[in-house]
């Protein structure tokens, strides 16, 4: 099977070649159709998180190079082991890859995401930027009928990172505000959720004026920039703060400008990664009774009540562009560059 793997480092992704699995147990193996490009990637293939001030988080150990990156997963069972139950040649499936050990409290618990010993494709093993994936257990698999195969597996982290941290924001009354962080492809997600989840106002910021754009179009109240020196007085001036604001950039200046925004009493759902460090005076939390909340992707339990959310018709798509899966790398640069609005999807 042929694959676009890092083979170094902070170097662009490579074409690399693999003996096609043979499924064992309860494994299944999904020839994959599409694999939704995620700025997690861009970290993973960096090798490291910015943790601000000059320091990193080192992805690099544990991980064998060449490594395939590649979560969000769509395609059909070519093949499972013999344990391996309710499953048949040809399904189209979804892959859920927040994989944990499915024993220890955690797991037990529903918060399989959260498990310490991860399997995640694409992020700990191999994943999706390949013709075929191996998945280890059937209850993975989710049925995406009535949703298009080009989308629905950008659902499975751009749509669940959404929809769990917008459950974290929750709950909002008719009158309340909601203020999204940036608008890419989660951001964008969010904003199509967070209509059907909540009856009260919805706003986005994105420095980028398109985005704005895009995001009005698509239903934010209005877009601000949060670069604008006065964006964050015309919020308050419109709503007297907003009761939840959820981070999709994961930067200090957007976190800054989503705690900033907040009325009092008032709770930041962060989810995204770019990095940073962010501070603020102790005190600010009591006397603002504010909250800081991080979020994960989210729960299979979560994963099967979105898809179930999208099926019903509530949720309108966001843009998705298609690419065959030798421009993985030159994706990733232009995701990195900020070129991309909604979510590029890989065809191998």
């Amino acid at each position: 099977m042929k694959r676009q793997s890092i083979v170094e480092y902070g170097a662009a992704l490579a074409e690399t070649s693999a003996q096609t699995p043979r499924p064992k147990g309860t494994e299944v193996l999904i020839r994959v159709h599409h694999c939704g490009v995620c700025h997690s990637d861009i970290h993973l293939q960096d090798g490291y998180f910015d943790l601000g001030n000059d320091k990193q988080l080192d992805v690099r150990p544990g991980r064998d190079l060449p490594f395939t990156l590649g979560h969000e997963i769509e395609g059909e069972i070519a093949g499972f082991g013999p344990q391996a139950q309710g499953v048949t040649i040809g399904q189209k499936r979804i892959v859920y890859p927040w994989i944990g050990c499915h024993a220890c409290a955690v797991c037990k618990a529903g918060q399989e995401h959260l498990c310490k010993k991860t399997h995640h494709l694409g992020l700990n093993v191999d994943g999706g930027f390949s013709d075929y994936v191996v998945v280890p257990h059937p209850r993975y698999l989710l049925d995406y009928s009535g949703i298009s195969p080009e989308l629905a597996g950008p659902y499975m982290c751009s749509g669940l990172t959404a929809y769990s941290a917008l459950k974290k924001a929750a709950p909002l009354g008719k009158d309340e505000a909601l203020m999204i962080m940036g608008l890419g492809g989660v951001g964008m997600m969010a904003l199509q959720f967070a209509k059907s989840m909540f009856d009260g106002p919805i706003f986005a910021c994105d420095i980028d004026a398109d985005k704005r754009k895009q995001g009005v179009k698509a239903g934010a109240l209005e877009c601000f920039d949060p670069s604008d020196k006065q964006a964050r007085r015309a919020f308050y001036k419109m709503t007297g703060g907003a009761q939840a604001a959820v981070d999709f950039v994961g930067a200090e200046t957007s976190l800054d400008f989503a705690q900033g925004c907040l009325a009092k009493g008032g709770r930041v759902v962060v989810a995204g990664l770019i990095g940073g460090e962010f501070k603020i005076p102790i005190p600010m939390f009591p006397l603002r009774a504010i909250s800081i909340i991080g979020t994960f992707v989210g729960s299979l339990e979560d994963a099967r009540e979105m898809i179930a959310l999208v099926q019903s018709g509530a949720i309108s798509p966001i843009p998705i562009e298609t690419r065959p899966l030798d421009q993985a790398s030159a994706t990733l640069d232009d995701l990195r560059a900020g070129k991309i609005t909604g979510r590029v999807v890989l065809q191998p």
